[in-house]
């Protein structure tokens, strides 16, 4: 498997969906449109949308039928970065090697702008449902479980305590709280509801949980890192801005190499939790391996 080529096939379809899904930007009024457009369509590698589908497949159910709840999850992602970048947060002025949404459309318009995107994941997670691709029992759970890792215990949560101990010192178990919620509580959800709506056991849902628990841990590792050591031009963001944030990071806490190694150690992890899959969890694996291999 050649995996770059097929993450950009499968963030195509995810693309193709959100095309669909998104009101036009000729809606009235058109401008709070066109600011979520903007936003949504500003780049970005769709892992977690991509990882809903890849554990239906793992499952062994058809990816496609769980297209809205994984487009749903894509939108509470992008609401998160602009209210992230927001001056009351990060203060940032590019995401993704475009001028932030605040900056394009004042900061009053960002903010309804990721208001309206958290609100139509929701009204998405219903279309499962509406379309007859899932159990209704199933999408309620589903459901349930997305805003429980959008909400306190999870990603806001997260940046709550991220703002709390900015400039602060903590240690690694803190640390871990932190990343465990602000950016691996989506990344849980992501890889639950798509095997929830595959109909997974529990044994499986147990096993697919530790896996994601693992690779979101190791997502955001590996994005300390790149701040510290990427490259600008592909992140599409200024690399310091944690350290110019205050911010507490694996490579601030532990160094940049120790930082590696916790890394590599949670990816290993994640691949072990797929140990009793087949071959339909091949994906799963590849995108593990490329989460700390990743220069963006």
């Amino acid at each position: 498997m050649d995996f770059l080529t097929e993450l950009k096939k499968r963030a195509g379809i995810v693309d193709e969906a959100l095309e669909r899904f998104l009101p036009s930007a000729s809606n009235y009024p058109p401008l709070i449109h066109e600011a979520m457009r903007y936003s949504v369509f500003a780049g970005g590698k769709r892992l977690r949308p991509v990882l809903t589908m890849a554990a239906a497949e793992a499952v062994g159910e058809d990816p496609l039928r769980v297209l809205p709840v994984a487009c749903a999850i894509e939108l509470i992602h992008t609401y998160s970065l602009i209210h992230d970048d927001l001056p009351a947060m990060d203060n940032d002025d590019f995401r993704r090697g475009r001028p932030t949404s605040h900056r394009v459309y004042g900061e009053a318009m960002a903010i309804l702008a990721g208001d309206a995107l958290l609100t139509l994941a929701f009204e998405l997670m219903t279309r499962t449902v509406q379309e007859g691709a899932a159990d209704p029992h199933r999408v309620l759970r589903v459901i349930a479980e997305i805003a429980h890792a959008a909400g306190t215990a999870g990603l806001i949560g997260g940046q709550v305590a991220d703002l709390l101990f900015a400039d602060k010192d903590l240690d690694g178990n803190t640390l871990e709280y932190i990343h465990r919620r602000k950016t691996g509580a989506l990344y849980r959800a992501a890889v639950r509801s798509g095997a929830i709506l595959a109909g997974a056991d529990e044994n499986t849902l147990s096993s697919l949980t530790e896996y994601a628990e693992y690779l979101g841990l190791a997502f955001q590792i590996k994005d300390d890192i790149l701040d510290v050591e990427g490259d600008q031009s592909k992140l599409g963001k200024p690399v310091g801005s944690d350290q110019k944030n205050k911010k507490a990071t694996y490579p601030a806490l532990f160094g940049l190499e120790k930082a590696k190694e916790k890394a590599g150690q949670a990816v290993a992890a994640a691949v072990q939790a797929l140990t009793n899959f087949d071959r339909r969890a091949n994906f799963l694996r590849e995108l593990a391996a490329f989460v700390v291999t990743r220069d963006f």
